[in-house]
């Protein structure tokens, strides 16, 4: 998801559902294979490592969910939004892509501006994107603003 594996250099929205998946059963399976370094690990810590790579931005969270739910693992539904944001970056997300200053913004949520700009980082990092274009181009995909809010 953040670029770091194979293919090199693609990041989330260059990703489509199944390599995601495929991405996500593979470090799964990989986990519970021995290896001449490394006895097979456990399924419950193969779960957490798992868990620990979607929080880290490298695996996609629903496809996790999806490789853990089928290899036979209680799954909790999900309750992060997509691409791992908070509730709190989804509603700066969605006010950045309106065109708002980060002032605006901060004025609207009552936070300081230095408090937008860091979400701002983290909505970057976590959806792989350098611009405020490419986040709202996200936004709209996902739903989370439609085209009409990102025209006014």
């Amino acid at each position: 998801m953040d670029g770091s594996g194979y293919p090199s250099g693609l990041t989330a929205d260059s990703l489509p559902v199944t390599a995601r998946l495929i991405a996500a059963a593979d470090v799964y399976h990989a986990l519970l294979e021995p290896r001449p370094h490394r006895a097979a690990w456990a399924r419950d810590e193969a779960r957490k490592v798992l868990a620990t790579e979607v929080t880290k931005g490298r695996l996609d969270g629903d496809a996790v969910r999806a490789v853990l739910e089928a290899a036979g693992h209680r799954v909790r539904r999900k309750t992060s939004h997509a691409g791992g944001l908070t509730a709190r970056e989804v509603e700066i997300l969605v006010l950045l892509s309106r065109g708002m200053t980060q002032k605006q913004i901060a004025q609207a949520l009552t936070i300081s501006a230095k408090t937008v700009s860091n979400h701002e980082e983290h909505i970057y990092a976590k959806l792989g994107v350098r611009s405020r274009g490419a986040a709202a181009l996200f936004a709209m995909r996902h739903g989370l603003v439609g085209l009409e809010a990102v025209a006014d």
